[in-house]
């Protein structure tokens, strides 16, 4: 089934316009959620609103929204008024300027999006648009309004697709300033960079996401099958960091744990990476079951591949 769209408009570079679709580019869904539960009676917990002061349970009508003076003042504001200085959605992402991709602070950054075409036309000039942004080697930044508020959104070909990655404004960037003050002016000695350049490059590589593997999501799996199974949970040992005493000592048995550690490793064929709960050995009350774990016989234990 095809993920729904965010928003949908348009995106207009000047006179050039095409209808597009907003989609989130990432997701949390497949991660294990826990709910809230009465360890007396092992029913679910649900929260009521209730008066701070009185205790008593408050109808949804008669709550407002209040921004806090002060401990005991509350300026209150109604829905109506919310809804007088919300932003309309013009449905149009107008891009303003175009920026050098390494202008972008990261900071800035929020959450990825992928912006297609919406429905059969409009392809040529949305084409247009991304390939003019390819071929300028630049980012497009325009602006895009999602519930209520008007947002900074950076845009940049992907694939046969755009990108777009919602901005941070200024206020919302805190200064480096204040927590790096404190740090001390500290001289490094060539010798030390030397060892550390040398640990670098052994452990050089390239970023394949594919190769890294969420082990608290595959401790948790293994931890609920474990219980749904009857077998007893045993607490794993803690590892306990060690206080460097002498860092070029320290660095020396670094590259020496790093060439034993390369000698030792095994060459392994990439894993394609699965999501969600597929790979579970029985399917937590309450969720369906995969198609493509019910094919499979089921391991001993249970793991998220990646490669």
């Amino acid at each position: 089934m095809a993920p729904r769209a965010n928003w949908k408009g348009f995106l207009r570079l000047s006179l050039v316009t095409c209808p597009v679709a907003l989609y989130p580019a990432t997701s949390e869904s497949e991660k294990v959620s826990f709910n809230q539960l009465n360890r007396k009676t092992g029913h679910r917990i649900k929260y009521a609103k209730v008066d701070a002061d009185t205790g008593e349970e408050v109808a949804n009508e008669d709550i407002v929204k209040g921004y806090k003076v002060d401990d005991d003042t509350f300026i209150e504001v109604s829905r109506e008024e919310l809804e007088n200085v919300a932003l309309e959605s013009t449905r149009t992402i107008e891009i303003d300027e175009f920026v050098d991709r390494s202008e972008i602070d990261p900071r800035y950054l929020i959450r990825p999006y992928y912006l297609c075409p919406d429905g059969k036309v409009g392809h040529d000039a949305f084409a247009v648009i991304r390939e003019t942004i390819r071929e300028m080697n630049k980012v497009a930044i325009g602006r895009v309004v999602l519930t209520n508020r008007e947002h900074i959104i950076a845009l940049e070909p992907f694939d046969k697709g755009v990108m777009g990655t919602l901005l941070r404004y200024p206020y919302e960037v805190r200064s480096a300033g204040e927590y790096f003050d404190d740090i001390q002016d500290v001289k490094v000695t060539k010798d030390m960079l030397d060892l550390a350049r040398h640990i670098v490059n052994q452990k050089a590589a390239h970023f394949e996401p594919d190769r890294f593997q969420d082990q608290y999501e595959t401790a948790l799996i293994d931890l609920i099958n474990r219980k749904r199974a009857g077998k007893p949970i045993a607490a794993k040992e803690r590892p306990r960091g060690e206080n460097v005493v002498d860092l070029m000592d320290a660095l020396r048995k670094s590259i020496g744990g790093e060439k034993a550690a390369q000698a030792a490793k095994p060459a392994r064929k990439p894993r394609k990476a699965a999501s969600g709960q597929k790979e579970m050995l029985m399917p937590i009350a309450g969720k369906k079951p995969a198609k493509e774990a019910a094919a499979k016989k089921p391991a001993a234990r249970p793991q998220r591949k990646s490669a």
